[in-house]
């Protein structure tokens, strides 16, 4: 407790550098940014609202696929805002707890969005493999209590990481060169020993995501197995677009957090580290309606209607 104090005294502000130091950079990345937000929120938002009121999607697939949806507006929303505000008002300013609490829920829906997909994958193994028995394995309970304890799971998970950086002391320099509060960034400014919050990414945290990654990958693997063995192609072509837009938005997310926290800390830079960490926090939550209803026959449908009931 006195090292805490000792550190919301010495550093009140922390300086967020952003993307460019241009005007003309600026200007067009405000742009770029607020529409890449826009898209993220609406067609997530849409998603949920066709889910909700069309009867026929009232299934376990698309239950998980709302809650992706509501932890993609909130993941944006932590970090994109903050950075449009910054913009308009000409500051780069974040306060010490609001960096701390911004870092609180990135890491919680982050984690949100990797459970999540470990639970869609799974819930695919069994509608593949398993389709006569779908509806007593994948019940209603079972599903709210997959999404519950994914809930819990992050938010102590987050809790943890925030407790451990609000320990460390932050001497001199206050520059964060990045759009956001970042776990990376905001330890290499600490002029403390970091080997404990080392030890938790790489223990903790890197146990909390390869256990849903390999689920992920043992799901998908049975899922193959069990598709090879359907004699018509018509078949197999109906089972894996059920799993292919799944799949890309799994190698997005994994694939960029995998490249940002999971290397030596020796290399670790803002060049590389910044548009990674746009892929999976900005990219991906607004690519996701996009990818998830393409091929999908109900909710283009349903998406239909609610764009026809809103004209």
């Amino acid at each position: 407790m006195p090292m805490v104090r000792t550190n919301q005294s010495s550093v009140s502000v922390f300086i967020l550098l952003g993307l460019s130091w241009q005007p003309q950079q600026q200007q067009f990345l405000f742009v770029l940014f607020l529409s890449m937000y826009l898209a993220t929120v609406l067609g997530n938002l849409l998603i949920i609202l066709a889910i909700s009121t069309d009867a026929r999607l009232h299934t376990p697939m698309y239950f998980f696929l709302s809650n992706l949806s509501f932890v993609d507006v909130c993941f944006s929303s932590t970090a994109v805002p903050k950075m449009l505000v910054n913009h308009v008002l000409g500051s780069q300013t974040i306060s010490y707890s609001g960096c701390f609490t911004q870092l609180y829920f990135l890491i919680v829906f982050a984690y949100m969005d990797n459970f999540l997909l470990a639970v869609m994958a799974y819930d695919r193994y069994v509608a593949v493999c398993y389709p006569l028995h779908y509806t007593t394995k994948m019940t209603h309970q079972l599903c709210a209590l997959m999404v519950t304890l994914s809930w819990v799971i992050a938010s102590l998970h987050a809790l943890l990481h925030t407790v451990l950086m609000a320990q460390l002391s932050f001497c001199a320099d206050k520059t964060i060169p990045h759009f956001f509060c970042d776990v990376v960034p905001l330890r290499k400014l600490s002029c403390s020993d970091t080997h404990l919050n080392d030890m938790m990414i790489l223990i903790v945290a890197g146990l909390l995501m390869i256990a849903p990654f390999i689920c992920i990958l043992i799901s998908y693997g049975l899922i193959a197995c069990a598709v090879l063995k359907v004699p018509s192609t018509k078949g197999k072509w109906k089972a894996f677009s059920t799993c292919g837009s799944h799949l890309a938005v799994v190698s997005l997310f994994y694939g960029t957090i995998i490249a940002v926290y999971f290397k030596p800390s020796s290399s670790h830079s803002a060049m590389t580290d910044t548009p990674a960490t746009l892929l999976y926090t900005v990219v991906t939550p607004m690519l996701n309606p996009f990818i998830y209803s393409l091929r999908n026959k109900d909710l283009k449908g349903a998406l239909r209607k609610v764009i026809g009931m809103k004209r």
